[in-house]
C-alpha cells in the first residue's frame, strides 16, 4: 500500500488495516498509513518491548521497515532536509521520530519552528536534547516529542565526559528528575543512555513515558541501537553497549579491493595490447575508408 508521507496522496484506503496499518494525516497536512501513532505506542508499555533504529541512508531505512522494526530515528538537518525526506520515504509506513539539531533553536518559539518544520516533511514525532522548557513548548504546540536523559553526548561535559552516568545516588536520583521534568513537560517518550540497567528499569515504572534503552539494559520500553551498528557498517572498536549481526564493513573491503584490482587489470591489459580487442571495437564497412582517404585527399 502507497503511503503519501510528503502529501503527495488522497486519503489512504480503509483497508489499511488488514494490512496491520492505521491510516493518519500528519500535523503537516499529509494522508499516509503507519504502524503505530502516539497512541498505539503508549498503549504498549508494560506490554511489549518494542525496537527501534536509526537508519543513515534510504536503504537501510526500507531494510528496517522490511524487517520489522516498530520504529525509527532519523537525524534531521534543516539546512538540508533532503535525507529525512529520502529516508522518510524509503520506510512510508513506519512511526518516525526525527532528530533535530540541539542548538538549532534558541527559544520556545524557534522550537516550535524548528519542530513543525520536521512535521511538516512526515515526522511523525521529533526527538531533542532540549530543556523542559522547550520540549514544553513544542508539546503544547501539538508535537510529540522524546525528550533525551541520562548520558546526553552534547552537553556530557556536565556530567564528566562520555562515561556512565547514574552510578551514584546523586546522579541516579538528578536522572530520575530529569525524566519527571521531561514528562511533565508534555513529552509522550525519552531516550535514556547509558545508565545502569536496574535504575532504568526502576524509573520506567514510576514515569507514563515511553523508555528507549540505549546502552541502560533491558529494563525499558523500547530497545534502541543504530543501524550502523546493527549492521556493523564500521570496523571495531564499537561501543560496549552495542551488538553486531553482520559485518558489512567487511563487505565493503572486500569492494574496495576488488575495485582496485579491477582498475590495476584494465591498465595491466591495456599496456599489454589485451585491450581492447576485436570484440570491443567497431569495423568500418568494406570500401569506407579507401572512400574516406580519397574524399580527405581531394579536398585537401
Amino acid at each position: 500500500m502507497a503511503s503519501h508521507a510528503t502529501g503527495d496522496g488522497a486519503i489512504p484506503s480503509r483497508d489499511a488495516a488488514k494490512h496491520g496499518l492505521k491510516r493518519i494525516m500528519t500535523l503537516g497536512g499529509a494522508y499516509g498509513t503507519r504502524n503505530y501513532t502516539v497512541k498505539d505506542l503508549r498503549d504498549q508499555k508494560g506490554v511489549r518491548v518494542l525496537v527501534e533504529t536509526v537508519p543513515f541512508s534510504p536503504e537501510e531505512a526500507a531494510a528496517a521497515e522490511e524487517a520489522g522494526i516498530d520504529t525509527m530515528k532519523v537525524r534531521f538537518d534543516p539546512a538540508n532536509p533532503q535525507p529525512a525526506v529520502a529516508i522518510r520515504r524509503a520506510a512510508p509506513n513506519t512511526f518516525m521520530a526525527f532528530s533535530v539539531p540541539l542548538v538549532a533553536a534558541a527559544s520556545e518559539s524557534e522550537a516550535v519552528r524548528l519542530a513543525y518544520d520536521a512535521m511538516t516533511i512526515g515526522a511523525d514525532a521529533i526527538m531533542c536534547q532540549w530543556s523542559a522548557r522547550f520540549i514544553s513548548a513544542a508539546a503544547e504546540a501539538g508535537v510529540p516529542v522524546q525528550g533525551h536523559a541520562g548520558l546526553v553526548p552534547r552537553k556530557s561535559t556536565w556530567t564528566g565526559g562520555l562515561r556512565a552516568v547514574g552510578k551514584t545516588l546523586d546522579e541516579a536520583i538528578w536522572i530520575y528528575k530529569e525524566i519527571k521534568a521531561i514528562e511533565n513537560a508534555g513529552a509522550y517518550a525519552v531516550e535514556v543512555e547509558v545508565i545502569p540497567e536496574e535504575l532504568l528499569a526502576d524509573i520506567s515504572k514510576r514515569t507514563k513515558l515511553l523508555t528507549s534503552s540505549i546502552g541502560a539494559g533491558s529494563g525499558g520500553d523500547i530497545q534502541f541501537l543504530f543501524a550502523e551498528d546493527v549492521l556493523g557498517n564500521n570496523p571495531p572498536p564499537y561501543p560496549r553497549h552495542s551488538k553486531q549481526y553482520r559485518s558489512l564493513y567487511k563487505l565493503k573491503e572486500e569492494m574496495q579491493t576488488q575495485r582496485i584490482g579491477g582498475f590495476k587489470e584494465f591498465i595491466g591489459d591495456v599496456a599489454q595490447g589485451g585491450f581492447p580487442k576485436t570484440e570491443h571495437v567497431i569495423r568500418a564497412p568494406d570500401g569506407l575508408m579507401k572512400q574516406f582517404v580519397q574524399a580527405v585527399e581531394k579536398g585537401s
